[in-house]
């Protein structure tokens, strides 16, 4: 029996529109990094980028378990002595969680080059307004929403 392998010019992409209310952030972006790397297909294959672009709308409404809110920090370094900067999650989660919501997308693919070019078809939105209607996205369910 062969092994199928997916050839570079014959991916398609489509695109899908998440709604991350009431989502937790793990399981959003764990999900999210799924469907980014192409691993929601039949046709994957680990060494051609086969991933789909991504909407993600109302990151705003993203929750955060347990006491991550108030304890789990969001760190960056420039790199010199003295650089680093932290923020708490709930100040991120009140001015920039789209951002939040994209670190942790960014955490969960590849640290190569497809990951690298699998985090330029994300797109994510603080509210339910997004410019893509163009590409006649569609909305995906994903696993693990709160009530």
């Amino acid at each position: 029996m062969k092994t199928f392998m997916e050839k570079p010019a014959n991916v398609e992409r489509k695109w899908y529109l998440v709604d991350a209310t009431n989502m937790p952030l793990g399981r959003l972006a764990s999900q999210v990094a799924d469907i980014l790397t192409g691993k929601n297909k039949p046709t994957y294959t680990p060494h051609v980028d086969t991933g789909d672009h991504v909407i993600v709308i109302n990151s705003d409404k993203v929750i955060l378990t347990g006491k991550k809110l108030t304890q789990k920090m969001l760190r960056s370094h420039s790199g010199y002595v003295g650089g680093l900067k932290e923020m708490d999650y709930k100040t991120v989660m009140a001015t920039k969680s789209n951002v939040a919501v994209e670190k942790a997308v960014k955490g969960m693919l590849p640290k190569n080059s497809l990951g690298r070019k699998a985090f330029e078809r994300l797109r994510v939105y603080k509210d339910a307004n997004h410019n893509h209607d163009a590409q006649k996205p569609q909305t995906v369910e994903l696993k693990g929403a709160r009530n």
